[in-house]
This record gives C-alpha cells, structure tokens and sequence, in this order.
C-alpha cells in the first residue's frame, strides 16, 4: 500500500512539474534562414603564357585551364574551379574578312539570349584599356534558375575576339550559390584586366 501511495505521489509531483515547466512563459527568437558554409580559397593568380594562345592572362592558382580543341584561328579552352564545381567556358576566334567583329558580338548576344526567359535581369557592364587595346563588356544574369550567371567578350576590335560563359556543374540556385558566383566572377574581371594580346 505504501508503495502504491508513493507511486501516486511521485506521479502527481511529475504531473505539476511537467504543467508547469510547459506553462513557463519564454520569448521565442526565431532562427534566420541559412544556407551552406562555404570556405574560400586566398585570391592569388599565376600569369598564363602558352604557345596555343595568342595571348595571356592571369589565373587563380586554385584553378585548372584544360585546353578542348586548337584549330588555326579558333581555339577553346575551360577555367576549372574544382572546389567550386563551376567552369568558365572560353573561345577564341581571330578576327579577319569572313568572321568580323560584328558577327562575332552578334554570335555572343545570341547565344546569352537563350538564358533571357529565365532570368530575372541583366546587368551590364563595359571595360576599356586603351593603352594595351583590351575592350570587354561582361553581363551579370540574375534568377534563381539561371545556368549561366556570367558571360563577356573581350576584343582589340581588329584581330582578336574572345567570349566567355560561366557554368556551376549542378543545380542552379542562384539564392545558395550567390557568394560563389560573386567570388568567381572577381576571377573573370580578373582575367579581362590582365589579357594581352601578344
């Protein structure tokens, strides 16, 4: 009986205390949204000079440069950011009296308008470098669905052309992925500053 008693009891007790501690008034703070931590690597470039190229520029050292295909007056080749998962695709095409300037920047407009449907705005933004003939314009894509947040073309306006996209290798979230396209797209204006025509 005297069991049953302190059962009874120690049940009553748990009851009050659970009421209580549940009734215990507290401000609630709610938790900010947060997306993946991502750790940067340290800007420093290396200057990149190859005979397969008629011209040079600066690289992240965290990045790979994989040549594709090497034609007489076309050449491709990829930026690699192996930690980040994206690639910068870039071409380059000499200019002469079949394949014009014109042409060449009508080819870069069209080929960024496939993205246009999906993006919520362009910005655009223009670079010149008249002593070392360096002119670009890079165009910022922005939407949560955008493949290609990041194209330019450089040229000297007379024998050089040379396009650019930037990719991330999966899903586009243009929201979660923000701080790598802006880290990234640092290198790209990184690379048009420092190109020169040899």
């Amino acid at each position: 009986m005297n069991m049953t008693k302190f059962v009874r009891t120690s049940c009553i007790i748990a009851t009050i205390f659970l009421f209580v501690a549940c009734n215990f008034e507290s401000e609630y703070t709610p938790k900010p949204s947060t997306y993946y931590r991502i750790s940067f690597p340290e800007k420093e470039y290396n200057l990149y000079d190859t005979t397969a190229l008629p011209f040079t520029f600066e690289v992240p050292t965290y990045a790979n440069i994989v040549h594709k295909r090497n034609d007489k007056d076309i050449k491709w080749f990829d930026i690699i950011y192996p930690s980040m998962n994206g690639t910068v695709f870039i071409s380059y095409k000499q200019l002469n009296n079949k394949r014009t300037l014109a042409q060449e920047v009508d080819t870069a407009h069209q080929m960024m308008s496939v993205h246009f449907n999906m993006s919520s705005g362009i910005q655009e933004s223009n670079y010149a470098d008249f002593e070392n003939k360096i002119f670009a314009d890079s165009y910022t894509l922005k939407g949560n669905t955008i493949a290609s947040t990041y194209q330019f073309w450089a040229t000297d306006s007379v024998n050089h052309f040379v396009r650019g996209a930037f990719y991330i290798n999966g899903n586009p979230n243009y929201d979660s992925l923000e701080p790598v396209y802006k880290f990234i797209q640092q290198d790209i204006i990184h690379f048009i500053e420092t190109l020169r025509w040899k």
